[in-house]
C-alpha cells in the first residue's frame, strides 16, 4: 500500500499512535507499505506552531524532518502538477492544506489516512485514521 498521512495522522503517528485506529496504525507500521508525508503537512504544522496553536517538543524545522526520518516515512514535495490539480477539485472542502493533499493522493495514487469526513466527498481512496 502507498499511504499519504494528513496532518493529524502524521502527528498521532509521531507522538501518540494510540489515537490512530487499529487499521491505520497497522497499515502505517507495516514496513511493506510506503508512507508519505506531504510538504503541506510540514507547512500546516509550521503555521499552527507559529500561531501558538500547536505545541511541539522542538522547533518544527527540526521536529518534522526528524520524525519523518525516524519513522521511515517518505517526504512528498508539492509539485506544480499537484498545485494545478487543485483547480479541478469540487469545493467540498475549504482547507487549502487538505485540498492539496487530496490532489496529491489522486495524482500519485495514494490512500489518504485521515479522520476528516469532508475528504470522503472527493474521488480519493481513504483509510480512517480514527
Amino acid at each position: 500500500m502507498r499511504l499519504l498521512l494528513d496532518t493529524h495522522a502524521f502527528l498521532w503517528s509521531a507522538s501518540d499512535p494510540e489515537k490512530l485506529s487499529k487499521a491505520a496504525r497497522a497499515a502505517i507500521e507495516d514496513s511493506s507499505n510506503d508512507v508519505f508525508v506531504s510538504a503541506a503537512v510540514a507547512w500546516e504544522i509550521a503555521i499552527k506552531h507559529a500561531l501558538g496553536k500547536l505545541d511541539l517538543p522542538s522547533d518544527p524545522a527540526i521536529y518534522v524532518p526528524a520524525r519523518i526520518r525516524t519513522l521511515g516515512f517518505r517526504p512528498l514535495p508539492i509539485a506544480q502538477e499537484h498545485a494545478l490539480a487543485v483547480s479541478a477539485l469540487p469545493p467540498h472542502h475549504h482547507d487549502l492544506f487538505d485540498r492539496i493533499m487530496v490532489a496529491q493522493a489522486q495524482l500519485e495514487a495514494l490512500i489518504m489516512v485521515t479522520s476528516d469526513t469532508s475528504i470522503l466527498k472527493y474521488a480519493v481512496n481513504t483509510l480512517a485514521a480514527t
